[in-house]
């Protein structure tokens, strides 16, 4: 098979989508993560349904942020149009991951903000990590994938929140989106969101009574490795 334009993008979200299972992300096929290339106007997503174990970068698909089919012989991502309204809407993104992981998940159904309740939360932001309400029957019954992006957008909207703060949200009764400045930091919030779901739930587990963070921890931990004055790392 000859070698196109969009070899590179392939091969990220193939690494990308590989790295669900292995981090304990996803079962089966629960999940999904795409990579974009701005400059070509697409980005390359999972086939719907394919296991894992069988997939391959030449497997992956090419689509345009309008939801069109590029390039690719499967179809793509049941979860496609949700990925494209965000890169439509929202420009500083280049990757989005979307898992059915359990402790995240578990936190969408019950459709509750996940509590900024300790420093591991504050090192990745100073938000209570929010839930979107479930969608409408009228978005449900529509174009629901398409919907789902717009629940998104119009949550964040809605709470005042910047996408580029908050790289993660879980959809009430669904599951969690992640996203981030290229591929990897949408997979690194995949996995950094499901430790704080999990830790979050142990802690009420605990205590249902705990409380939260004090802001002058959450902004001492944020800020020491996202302020101007950051000194954590090399």
């Amino acid at each position: 098979m000859a070698k196109t334009k969009y070899e590179h993008l392939k091969q990220e979200a193939y690494e990308a989508n590989m790295q669900l299972p292995k981090l304990g992300l996803v079962l089966f096929t629960f999940g999904n993560v795409s990579a974009a290339d701005r400059s070509l106007g697409v980005f390359a997503i999972k086939p719907s349904g394919i296991p894992y174990g069988e997939l391959t970068p030449e497997k992956m698909v090419i689509v345009d942020f309008e939801s069109n089919i590029v390039e690719g012989a499967l179809r793509p991502s049941s979860d496609t149009k949700t990925h494209a309204v965000l890169y439509k809407h929202w420009d500083k993104v280049n990757g989005i991951a979307h898992t059915h992981s359990t402790y995240a998940t578990a936190w969408a159904q019950a459709q509750r903000d996940i509590p900024i309740y300790g420093t591991t939360h504050a090192d990745h932001n100073t938000f209570d990590i929010p839930c979107a309400l479930p969608m409408s029957d009228e978005m449900i019954q529509g174009e629901y994938e398409y919907e789902t992006g717009h629940q998104v957008i119009n949550w964040f909207k809605e709470k005042g929140l910047s996408y580029e703060e908050v790289e993660m949200i879980l959809v009430g009764n669904h599951a969690p989106f992640t996203w981030g400045r290229n591929v990897g930091k949408a997979v690194y919030n995949s996995a950094v969101l499901e430790n704080i779901a999990q830790i979050a739930y142990l802690t009420e587990t605990i205590n249902c009574n705990a409380p939260r963070l004090k802001e002058v921890l959450i902004k001492k931990h944020y800020e020491r490795k996202h302020g101007p004055g950051s000194y954590y790392g090399q």
